[in-house]
């Protein structure tokens, strides 16, 4: 019985059915960023580009409220100026760019905290720093829908060249020319995703639906296409089972989706081929 009400709750009332749409659609978009964020050695550039977005989202704040279109658009500008001031920092001093993005993104986490706690409120703080999936509305949802749908043109466009210079970006450069324009685009796609799941998942939760799938998955295979598809599922399953338990037992939507990618995360550390456990094994056969 209860099994039917959750499936009834989740198609019959509007709000649950944005939700589940628009978590959905971040899932798409934000899984293969995860995935080339990890194949670039770069999983902590995530962290610090969700939090470095903050400071524009804010003022977007303060400008319009609490609605996507506003939070996007001054985190859209706020997370391009990071990761551009970041990249040139890193190549034009000795710093490298884990160091210079860091220095960047507590900068602009600071400022953002400071303009939300001295113009806004408490509640204001947490909504953008843990955001709400159940508060998405229609025009969040466009916007949502229609960064998943960029990003998945921008790999069917350019995924030979993203693959290469994530291998070997020396090459592809001085072979073509091109490495820049990848670097780029990839810098501004990971950001559009940060901004759209903004809301939804806030600043702190958006990185862990981007990052949690595509480890989790690089624990159970090694072929990139498989990476993508086992990546993809696994966001959309933490989705949908995050919106259940939110339902279920009344638990905040984000941190539930995060939840429930954290667990799949752990156990895969403990049963996957390339986890904890049996590489320990394989390890002791071997001596």
């Amino acid at each position: 019985m209860a099994q039917y009400e959750i499936i009834s709750a989740l198609t019959e009332f509007a709000f649950m059915r944005r939700a589940l749409v628009g978590s959905m659609a971040l899932a798409i978009g934000c899984a293969p960023v995860g995935i080339l964020l990890l194949l670039r050695r770069m999983s902590l550039f995530g962290d610090a580009l969700s939090h470095a977005v903050l400071p524009g989202a804010a003022i977007g704040f303060l400008l319009g409220g609490l609605t996507l279109p506003w939070l996007a658009g001054g985190g859209l500008v706020a997370g391009l100026l990071v990761a551009l001031a970041a990249s040139v920092a890193a190549r034009k001093s000795r710093l490298n760019e884990d160091a210079s993005f860091a220095g960047f993104y507590l900068l602009a986490l600071a400022i953002g905290v400071l303009i939300v706690s001295k113009w806004g409120s408490s509640v204001d703080l947490i909504h953008l720093l843990f955001g709400s999936v159940l508060a998405i509305d229609d025009p969040s949802l466009l916007i949502v829908s229609s960064v998943a749908t960029i990003t998945l043109l921008w790999l069917a466009i350019e995924y030979r060249g993203i693959v290469l210079e994530c291998a070997d970006s020396g090459f592809i450069a001085a072979t073509s020319g091109n490495g820049m324009r990848f670097h780029i685009g990839f810098m501004v796609i990971a950001v559009l995703n940060f901004v759209a799941a903004f809301q939804a998942m806030g600043t702190l939760m958006a990185v862990g639906l981007m990052m949690l799938p595509a480890a989790t998955a690089r624990l159970w295979v090694e072929r990139l296409s498989m990476l993508f598809v086992l990546s993809w599922a696994i966001a959309l399953f933490a989705c949908v089972a995050g919106l259940i338990a939110s339902y279920q037992w009344d638990l905040p939507s984000g941190p539930a989706i995060v939840l429930i990618a954290g667990a799949l995360y752990c156990l895969s550390l403990l049963l996957a081929p390339f986890g904890l456990f049996v590489r320990r094994k394989s390890r002791h056969h071997a001596i």
